[in-house]
């Protein structure tokens, strides 16, 4: 990796003092360049063609972004509102790990700009005037596009204010005089906190944690239910994700003579090709990983007549993810037993999936599933002569069942998770919301209370489920479930 001739102060900091127009451009610690003579600098500041874009047209989600940001001025009515998109987190010395802004500011702009700051101003007559605070293009004159470490030359062009306008139908402003605007500002404020050090220091006095808090939970639960658009990419990223678990079973014979890496790159293949990246850590468990539930060393072999958990999802470019498991032999075939275990998950999902419907509690569709397991345990003499109602009142299932059946799904993996519990897990599920069913089974391989042949054997199954006004909708129904199916379509598949 080469190294830029300077560079600028951590990336989070482009922001200047009010007025100025520029960055100073300090030289690297350990740079071979003295810095540039003046002859240099004034050769590059010249020669250079104008390439501002003048026939963009507005993002597809643009109109969305609109309605959630009027949503969101409704509920604080005259108080400024802050979302930032957060900053570059280094990953080693002056390498950063790869940027992904903040869910809500996403959700509210369809930006993917690191440092963006969206502003809510309210108005006199009541509503807010939205503007997007970002970083422009590289300044020519400078010498910041060649001489940063963060300059166009080195990071890419990014795009112009106007451009950006144009892109996603807001007004936007030079985030270098953010701070102090903030700092100087006036009247009740909150800030989406956790994202961005040097905004929230300009607000110091200016926002209360339990203002802030409550602002944090009233985003989160604006994202439960999703639009048409949200609905969409969800879709994409289901479909996608079947075609990377696709390539995975092609590959199954150079994974056997390579390892659990292999699937996870031939996975991510697919994510970067057809969408951003992955939406979490691809969990690939062969074997006896597979009882361990977020396996992600993914460093194991991959040995016929072993099972592969395997639990990924596709980010699409908007940002949304997919998040579907599937167990399957690594050999194409079930043997007895493993099939006995996978069969006791299926009808598990199945008695969930079922469960999910428009004015059901959430839980139920997890307790449907977990009494199915408990049943399934009970008959194969795991608990000796408890009952069933004994054993799922103790909760005695959970030693092989772990988890729970399920959670939201969107921009975030795990979706809105600072909503309140009586809005998500204690609330009735509604349209529009799209959420996981994926029950499992896991006997550790160390586990003296099962029969011998059940140990190291781990099974889960997922789907992605939309919550329809007469129903339900599985987004991931592309992938086969049950193990008829999944040997048949392995068998397709296989080389």
């Amino acid at each position: 990796m080469n190294e830029p001739t300077s560079e600028t102060l951590e990336p989070q900091t482009p922001r200047s003092t009010q007025g100025e127009e520029t960055e100073a451009v300090k030289p690297r610690k350990n740079g071979l360049d003295r810095g540039p003579s003046e002859e240099l600098a004034e050769n590059m500041r010249q020669g250079w063609a104008d390439t501002e874009r003048h026939d963009l047209e507005a993002v597809a989600q643009a109109a969305h972004t609109a309605r959630r940001r009027a949503v969101l001025s409704a509920r604080f009515p005259g108080e400024r509102l802050i979302v930032p998109a957060g900053t570059l987190k280094v990953r080693s010395n002056d390498t950063y790990h790869p940027f992904r802004p903040g869910s809500d500011y996403v959700y509210l702009t369809a930006d993917q700009s690191e440092n963006g700051v969206l502003v809510l101003e309210p108005k006199d007559g009541g509503g807010h005037e939205a503007t997007l605070y970002l970083l422009p293009r590289s300044d020519r004159d400078n010498g910041e596009f060649w001489l940063s470490a963060r300059g166009e030359l080195w990071d890419g062009r990014r795009n112009s204010l106007a451009e950006n306008e144009r892109l996603l139908g807001l007004a936007t402003a030079d985030i270098r005089r953010l701070t102090d605007l903030l700092a100087d500002a006036t009247g009740p404020a909150r800030v989406l906190r956790g994202l961005d050090a040097g905004v929230e220091e300009a607000l110091r006095d200016k926002v209360t944690a339990e203002g802030d808090e409550e602002f944090r939970i009233f985003l989160s639960e604006m994202r439960l239910i999703k639009d048409d658009f949200e609905v969409a990419d969800l879709r994409f990223a289901c479909a996608a994700t079947a075609r990377g678990f696709e390539d995975v079973v092609r590959v199954l014979d150079k994974a056997q003579a390579s390892s659990e890496r292999y699937i996870e790159g031939t996975f991510f293949l697919r994510a970067r090709v057809e969408g951003n990246t992955v939406g979490y850590a691809s969990i690939c468990a062969a074997g006896p990983h597979a009882t361990t539930i977020h396996w992600v060393r993914n460093d194991g072999p991959v040995r016929p007549g072993d099972l592969l958990l395997l639990d990924a999802g596709v980010e699409t470019r908007n940002l949304y993810t997919a998040d579907i498991t599937r167990t399957l032999p690594v050999s194409g075939r079930f043997t007895p037993l493993q099939r006995t275990i996978y069969d006791a998950v299926l009808d598990a999902q199945q008695a969930g999936i079922e469960a999910v419907k428009p004015g059901a509690s959430y839980r139920d569709f997890h307790e449907a599933a977990q009494r199915v397991l408990t049943e399934r345990l009970v008959s194969w003499g795991l608990f000796g002569d408890l009952s069933v109602e004994r054993v799922f009142e103790l909760g005695l299932q959970r030693r092989w069942t772990m988890h729970g059946t399920g959670h939201m799904l969107g921009l975030d993996v795990h979706d809105c998770a600072a909503a309140r519990a009586e809005r998500y897990v204690g609330g009735p599920l509604e349209p529009g919301m799209v959420l996981t069913v994926e029950p499992g089974l896991y006997f550790q391989a160390d586990d003296l209370t099962v029969p011998e042949e059940y140990r190291g054997i781990g099974v889960r199954i997922e789907d992605d489920i939309l919550v329809t006004e007469g129903g339900r909708e599985i987004l991931s129904s592309a992938l086969p479930r049950g193990a008829d199916d999944v040997e048949a379509w392995m068998a397709s598949l296989l080389p």
